[in-house]
């Protein structure tokens, strides 16, 4: 999935009100921010297949590290410990935070080719959701409209950029998911790398950003 991930991330900001939206999606989205690194490190290995499935060209041939339920479990537990010792919150926001980094791996298994490992190692799922583009789009794009909603709910702009700013990324999620959707397979795996770092950190800025100019009702 791709804004699916994200509409878990505007949905927990019920839950968590106190929460930056850039640290709620960091952890919805943490499986794909570690991948490109250790793509990159020749850790986890990506193939370009165009055809591999309808939505996607890609092949994921091995990701035990960023992508399998055990692993992400372990980076949920942590990422969960480090931000309540160092912000000091509940364990409410502990529980969201590694139950987004765990939710990773459920919408993934949900969407992909029996390619999602339990473990490093071990048995790979996938209910293959990726096989038909409009069963995808509609899926997530109803996920990511309920979800913003929610958002938009839970928050209320401070000034112009706290409403207008996020108009403006709730549009640009969209743009980028219609123009990934089925379009043209990537130039090489070092780009895949370079637009998924770049990719991932200008999203965080955009989204810490705007949630700044936002305060919850």
């Amino acid at each position: 999935m791709f804004i699916g991930h994200f509409a878990l991330g505007f949905a927990a900001k019920r839950a968590t009100p106190r929460v930056s939206l850039a640290m709620l999606f960091t952890a919805a989205q943490l499986a794909d921010l570690l991948w490109p690194l250790l793509v990159a490190a020749g850790i986890e290995q990506v193939r370009i297949d165009p055809g591999n499935t309808a939505f996607t060209p890609l092949d994921f041939i091995s990701y035990p590290y960023s992508h399998s339920l055990v692993t992400l479990v372990v980076w949920g537990v942590a990422l969960g410990f480090v931000y309540t010792r160092v912000r000091g919150v509940n364990g409410l926001t502990f529980a969201v935070l590694a139950s987004l980094v765990v939710s990773h791996w459920v919408l993934d298994f949900v969407t992909h080719r029996p390619d999602m490992p339990l473990y490093p190692g071990g048995p790979k799922f996938g209910l293959e959701l990726w096989r038909s583009i409009r069963a995808t789009v509609a899926v997530e794009s109803t996920m990511f409209a309920i979800a913003a909603w929610i958002y938009a709910r839970t928050t209320r702009p401070r000034d112009a950029i706290g409403r207008w700013g996020f108009v403006g990324m709730v549009l640009l999620f969209l743009v980028s998911y219609v123009a990934a959707s089925g379009g043209p397979p990537p130039p090489s795996i070092a780009a895949i790398c370079i637009v998924g770092l770049i990719g991932g950190g200008i999203t965080l800025v955009l989204a810490w950003w705007v949630d700044a100019h936002r305060e919850p009702v």
